[in-house]
Order: structure tokens, then C-alpha cells, then sequence
């Protein structure tokens, strides 16, 4: 089986111990792509530091695809040293088979995230859509544009697996935001 991508390695650059800064990884998951988005919580608010897909080759077997994509997950928290994770939580489609599949890829990235920090959540698509768009059944390129004005980017995210995990993340950071506040009344 080929080695984590250096693609993840290039993209993230090693943060210096005791930066002082928060991260916060989304995750978007899947047993083929899994989309990545991490933030750095500043003063002003979330700001971008990275994001991207882990895609497995399409050659290697259901097992060794996760195997693969569970590497690749290792590489990019072991380089973001995130103090909290949200993944995407289930799906539930009509084929059994799909929703299967996807919750062997949700698997995988909740024992990623948890062997890295002690603070995982699960959230749901609905709220993800509806924290950023309004609307719970918003669509992905509605979700990417939110995106994109939020972080102050130019456009939308070329991927959208990856736009739905700085989705996430974002929903993630508004959460937490949030019961800072209340823990301070």
C-alpha cells in the first residue's frame, strides 16, 4: 500500500509547539474522499489554515481504501494538533449499502480524531446547512458560497468535500462559541 499522500504533508506546515492558537478540524467523510478543513480561532474570528480531500485509490479494496485514508487522517492531526474535531454524522440514504459504507469511513475518522484530542462531536448535515445557510436542506454550492463569504475567501472551494468540512468546522467553532457564552452567564 502506497504511503500518505505528500500532499498532506506539503500542505500543513508543521506548527511550532506551544503556538499558542486553536485549531479546529472538520471532517466530511467517506470510504473513497474524505474532506478536511481546519481554522485557527483568532480574536476576530475563524480564520482559514488549510483544507482538502484524501482521496484512496480507486484500485485498492474497500479495507485497504480505509487503511489508506486512516494515514493519511494520522498525518494531517498529528501536523494540526487540533484541540477539538467534528465529523459529519450519519447518513441515511435509501440504499443500506451506501449508508453502510459511509459509516465505515465515519468510523475510521472518529477513531482518528479521538486518539488526537479529547473533544469529538458529531453533526448533522441538517445543522451544518442550517447554521451556515438557514436552511437545512440548503445545497452544497450554497454551503460552499457561505463558506467562501465567511472565511473572506475569494470564491468557493474548488472541492466540495472540502468546503462541507470547513462546513463543519465552522459549525464546530460557532458551538463552541456559543457555550462559551453561556458558561460565562
Amino acid at each position: 500500500m502506497p504511503r500518505p499522500s505528500s500532499r498532506v504533508r506539503d500542505h500543513f506546515p508543521q506548527l511550532p509547539e506551544g503556538h499558542g492558537r486553536e485549531i479546529l478540524v472538520g471532517i466530511d467523510p467517506g470510504t473513497r474522499k474524505v474532506g478536511y478543513g481546519a481554522l485557527v480561532v483568532a480574536s476576530s474570528g475563524p480564520r482559514l489554515l488549510g483544507a482538502g480531500t484524501l482521496r484512496a485509490p480507486e484500485s485498492f479494496s474497500p479495507a485497504a481504501r480505509l487503511a489508506y485514508l486512516r494515514e493519511e487522517l494520522d498525518e494531517v492531526f498529528r501536523r494540526l494538533r487540533p484541540v477539538a474535531v467534528a465529523i459529519e454524522s450519519g447518513y441515511s440514504g435509501k440504499n443500506p449499502a451506501t449508508a453502510l459504507r459511509i459509516g465505515e469511513g465515519r468510523g475510521v475518522a472518529l477513531a482518528c480524531a479521538a486518539a488526537v484530542t479529547g473533544e469529538v462531536l458529531e453533526i448533522s448535515p441538517a445543522e451544518v446547512k442550517k447554521m451556515l445557510v438557514g436552511n437545512g436542506q440548503a445545497s452544497k454550492e450554497q454551503v460552499g458560497a457561505m463558506v467562501a463569504q465567511i472565511l473572506g475567501l475569494e470564491g468557493p472551494l474548488r472541492s466540495l468535500d472540502a468546503s462541507d468540512a470547513l462546513a463543519v468546522a465552522l459549525t464546530l467553532h460557532n458551538r463552541r462559541r456559543f457555550a462559551g457564552r453561556v458558561a460565562g452567564l
